[in-house]
């Protein structure tokens, strides 16, 4: 029986199961075409001991993020734009200058530490994916390709690179190892260093029906009750939160040394405990009626487009994001339903979705091919994607958001 990854704890109740489904970033080329794809089970578990949500591990983290990893956080303004305002924020609150030092752990293409980079604040980014590495050092980004944990980090400290800052944004829930990853943080952090991670809160999941954030990248589903029972083995406290609108509703963790008294923990943090507590994020009957809400979604979708394809109706979808990817393999959905989605990575253009097999096209083919609907997949970018394409909408064409529910936008 499998345990949990952080207290050890039997895992005996599920949280969901998705079925069956390829890796959710796996985009396929025209020569992979032609062979079978890996499938992997797609369940998740509770421990109902410290609430940590997490996935059954069947794929290692190495195959998951490999030299053809085609996420590229550049690609959407609106996330841009939200680390840009981090940046600024983080700065201030730190008193952070040129004597600092800033290390962001799953860097990515650059997108954040760029900020860091113009205002002359030293800065190391940690990514294993080459073609992103690549990408930020183009900026002058200095980057290690590795992946971060523990005995890492000691060779960072070795190193005289111990930070004043270590971020991570939408990467603590990607890492199979997640004591392992969070010693790592203590190890790499000054005695009045400050860590701040972003990640989609388990609480909004549940609420908002968000079951496409469940993908095998996708190793935790974070609750602050889980995270400050993480930290705290780790020799860390939370001393603060933020709750945040990207992804459907995210939480910041700020966290320090726990024998650090410069900062204290601030009314957030309780706040938030008690609104999890409230929610019923220590309660089993809370996730075991997930399962069934997830699979009305799932059959709203298939309806709908069974319907309009009746009807002659020509539908496409937006952004080739690992949340499409979910709902599209959970559903059973193929190119007979809908003919091709659009994305802005070229990373991901001429390829196809894993599992589905449906081609990814530029977005300029929506200006040359009328269409009758347009399925989001990014949901969380929603607005963003409705403003580039308003022209589409006066000509007629509908955008559909299917999660937490199917509704015309």
């Amino acid at each position: 029986m499998m345990k949990c990854r952080h207290c050890k704890t039997k895992l005996e109740h599920y949280f969901l199961d998705l079925g069956m489904a390829p890796p959710s970033n796996a985009y396929l080329d025209k020569e992979k075409l032609k062979k079978p794809e890996l499938y992997f089970p797609l369940k998740v578990k509770v421990c109902d001991k410290c609430w940590l949500v997490q996935t059954e591990d069947y794929t290692d983290a190495d195959k998951l993020f490999d030299s053809e990893y085609a996420y590229f956080s550049s690609t959407s303004k609106s996330f841009l734009d939200h680390a840009a305002d981090y940046v600024e924020k983080i700065v201030k609150v730190l008193n952070l200058n040129s004597n600092s030092f800033v290390v962001e752990i799953a860097s990515n293409d650059g997108y954040l530490l760029k900020n860091f980079v113009e205002k002359q604040i030293p800065c190391l980014g940690v990514e294993p994916t080459d073609s992103t590495a690549e990408a930020s050092e183009k900026l002058n980004i200095p980057t290690v390709r590795k992946f971060f944990g523990k005995d890492f980090a000691i060779e960072l400290a070795s190193e005289n690179k111990k930070a004043d800052l270590i971020l991570g944004n939408n990467v603590y829930a990607h890492v199979p190892d997640i004591n392992d990853f969070t010693s790592g943080i203590k190890e790499l952090l000054k005695d009045d260093g400050v860590v701040t991670l972003e990640f989609p809160q388990l609480l909004n999941t549940i609420k908002g029906r968000q079951f496409d954030q469940i993908y095998h990248e996708h190793f935790s589903y974070l609750s602050l009750t889980a995270v400050q029972s993480i930290f705290y083995r780790a020799g860390l406290k939370v001393w603060k939160i933020e709750e945040l609108d990207t992804h459907g509703g995210s939480l910041r963790v700020y966290g320090c040394h726990y024998e650090s008294d410069l900062f204290i923990i601030d009314q957030s943090v309780d706040h938030q405990l008690k609104k999890e507590l409230d929610f019923g994020l220590q309660d089993l009957e809370t996730y075991f009626n997930f399962q069934a809400r997830a699979e009305k979604i799932k059959n709203d979708f298939i309806s709908f487009l069974i319907d309009k394809k009746n009807q002659g109706k020509k539908i496409v979808a937006y952004g080739a994001a690992a949340k499409g990817n979910t709902l599209l393999n959970f559903a059973g959905v193929r190119g007979d339903l809908i003919d091709f989605v659009c994305d802005a990575a070229p990373s991901k253009q001429n390829k196809f979705l894993p599992g589905s097999r449906i081609p990814i096209l530029d977005p300029k083919e929506l200006e040359e091919t009328y269409v009758d609907f347009i399925i989001i997949f990014p949901w969380n970018i929603a607005e963003e994607i409705l403003k580039n394409f308003s022209h589409l909408k006066e000509k007629g064409t509908k955008f559909v958001r299917v999660v937490p529910e199917l509704k015309i936008l």
